[in-house]
C-alpha cells in the first residue's frame, strides 16, 4: 500500500494500527518474513481494534471506523484549512485528492487473500461488530454515530473526487480533530504547558429548560448570536444569586450553537497565569471560543484577577476576534469590597485608585446580565414546570406545598432547590 507517499495525513497520533496492517498488506506473502510472527502481528492489529471499539463506542466495519476515524481526527494544512468554511480554493486541493486516493484503497482493501495465506478467520469479527453499549468513554453517542455515518459514506464512493467532498463537507459541518468533535474542554497542566482535553459528558439543556429570565436569556442569545456570525460582541459577566441559572444559560448557549462553531474552554481561577498560553493554541482556528470562568470572584488577598485583566484588555497583543469571557458570578464587582476601602484614608493618601483597581475587571466586561431569585410564583411554576417535564405525578396542591416545605430548609427559592426537590422525588417514589 502507498501509505508512505501520503503528503498531509502523515504523522498521525493514533497512526500505529495503520502502519502495523499496511505492512501485512505488502508483506504476508513475502517468504522473507516469519510466517508466525506475521500471523501474531495481525492478532495484535485485531486486539488494537477491537480495544478501539470498546473505548470509542465504534460498530460495523471496525476497519473502515478506524480510517474514517484518522481522517476526521487529523489536523493538517487542508483539514484545518476546511473546518467550518467548507471548500478551499489552491493547490493544497490536489495534495488532499493525491492522499484521499490512498485512503479509498485502504477502504476497498480485499482481506480474504491474507486471511487464507495465514490460515485464519479472525477478520471476519470486526467486518460487523456490534457494540455492547452503544457509545465509549472516549466519544459519547453523538461524535461516535458521526464517525460510524461517514466511515459509511466513505465506503460507498466510487471515485478520490467524491470521497474528497463528502469528506470536506464533514469538516464544514463539524470540524476536525478535538476542537471540532467536542463542544467543551477544560485545561491541564503539563510539563509543556497548558493542555487543551475534551469534556465528553455535556448536560443537554436548552434555554427553554429555564424557566424564567427572558430579558437576561434574549441579551446572552443576542451576544453570543453576534458572536458566532462574526459581528462584534462583548466579553458577558452573568451574575446574581445562587441557583438562578447562570450556569445553566452558559451551557444551554453552547448547546444552541455548536452547530454553528461555538466551542468552550472552562478556565478555573488557578490558571488565569496559562490564558495566553490557552489562547495561542485557538486564536487561528475556525471556531468560535468562549473561555468560561464560573463562579468567578476574588479575595482582597488574590492578584489572580490582574492576570485576566490584562487578557481581557489591556496587553500590548489585541485579543483575537474568535475568543469572548464569559464569567458567571455571585458577586456584581467579582472582586471582595469593604468599609475599609473607603474608610481607612489615612493609609492611603489615594484611596479612589483602590476602588477604581477593583472595579476596573468588572469594567472589561461589556455585557453584564443579573439573575436574581424568583418570587414564589416564580418558584411553584419552575416546579410545575420541572416536574411536568420529569414525570413526576403528583396533585398539583400537595406537589406545592412539599416544595414550599423544602425550600424553606434548603436555601430558599431558586431554580437548583426546585430541581434538588423534583431529584428528591423522584428517588424516593
Amino acid at each position: 500500500m502507498r501509505t508512505n507517499e501520503l503528503m498531509l495525513y502523515k504523522h498521525m497520533e493514533e497512526g500505529q494500527i495503520l502502519n502495523d496492517m499496511t505492512f501485512l498488506m505488502d508483506n504476508y506473502a513475502n517468504n522473507y518474513y516469519n510466517l508466525e510472527d506475521m500471523k501474531g502481528l495481525l492478532f495484535d492489529v485485531v486486539n488494537e481494534l477491537l480495544e478501539l471499539a470498546v473505548s470509542h463506542g465504534f460498530e460495523g466495519n471496525l476497519w473502515q471506523d478506524y480510517l474514517t476515524f484518522l481522517l476526521a481526527c487529523h489536523e493538517n494544512a487542508y483539514s484545518t484549512s476546511c473546518e467550518i468554511v467548507g471548500s478551499v480554493e489552491g493547490s493544497i486541493n490536489q495534495a488532499a485528492l493525491h492522499d484521499f486516493a490512498i485512503f479509498r484503497e485502504l477502504f476497498q482493501y480485499d482481506f480474504k487473500e491474507m486471511e487464507y495465506t495465514f490460515g485464519v478467520e479472525c477478520l471476519a469479527v470486526i467486518w460487523n461488530y456490534i457494540g455492547t453499549k452503544g457509545y465509549g468513554k472516549v466519544f459519547n453517542k453523538r461524535i461516535r454515530n458521526r464517525i460510524c455515518e461517514l466511515s459509511k459514506q466513505l465506503s460507498r464512493t466510487h471515485s478520490a473526487e467524491e470521497f474528497k467532498d463528502i469528506l470536506t463537507q464533514f469538516y464544514k459541518e463539524f470540524g476536525v480533530g478535538k476542537l471540532g468533535l467536542h463542544k467543551a474542554f477544560r485545561v491541564e497542566h503539563t510539563e509543556e504547558g497548558a493542555h487543551i482535553v475534551p469534556i465528553t459528558k455535556i448536560a443537554h439543556v436548552q434555554l427553554n429548560d429555564l424557566v424564567g429570565y427572558d430579558l437576561a436569556k434574549k441579551k446572552l442569545v443576542d451576544n453570543t448570536k453576534a458572536f458566532v456570525e462574526g459581528r462584534r460582541a462583548n466579553n458577558c459577566l452573568l451574575y446574581g444569586d445562587a441557583g438562578t441559572g447562570k450556569s445553566t444559560s452558559i451551557k444551554a448557549i453552547l448547546n444552541q450553537y455548536y452547530d454553528q462553531g461555538l466551542r468552550m474552554i472552562e478556565v478555573y481561577k488557578h490558571q488565569f497565569q496559562e490564558l495566553n498560553d490557552i489562547i495561542a493554541q485557538v486564536k487561528n482556528r475556525n471556531y468560535k471560543f468562549i473561555i468560561y470562568m464560573d463562579d468567578l470572584s476574588f479575595e482582597e488577598f488574590e492578584i489572580e484577577y490582574k492576570y485576566l485583566k490584562a487578557v481581557i484588555e489591556g496587553g500590548l497583543e489585541k485579543k483575537p476576534d474568535n475568543i469572548l469571557i464569559y464569567a458567571t458570578s455571585n458577586r456584581r464587582h467579582l472582586i471582595r469590597e469593604t468599609f475599609r476601602d473607603k474608610e481607612e484614608r489615612d493609609e492611603e493618601i489615594h484611596v479612589n485608585d483602590t476602588v477604581q483597581e477593583k472595579l476596573s475587571l468588572v469594567a472589561r466586561f461589556g455585557v453584564t446580565i443579573y439573575f436574581g431569585k424568583p418570587e414564589k410564583k416564580e418558584f411553584q411554576e419552575i416546579v410545575r414546570r420541572l416536574a411536568e417535564k420529569q414525570g413526576v405525578d403528583i396533585p398539583e396542591e400537595q406537589l406545592l406545598l412539599e416544595a414550599n416545605r423544602r425550600e424553606l430548609s434548603h436555601g430558599g427559592m431558586s431554580g437548583r432547590t426546585a430541581q434538588q426537590f423534583i431529584d428528591h422525588l423522584l428517588g424516593t417514589r
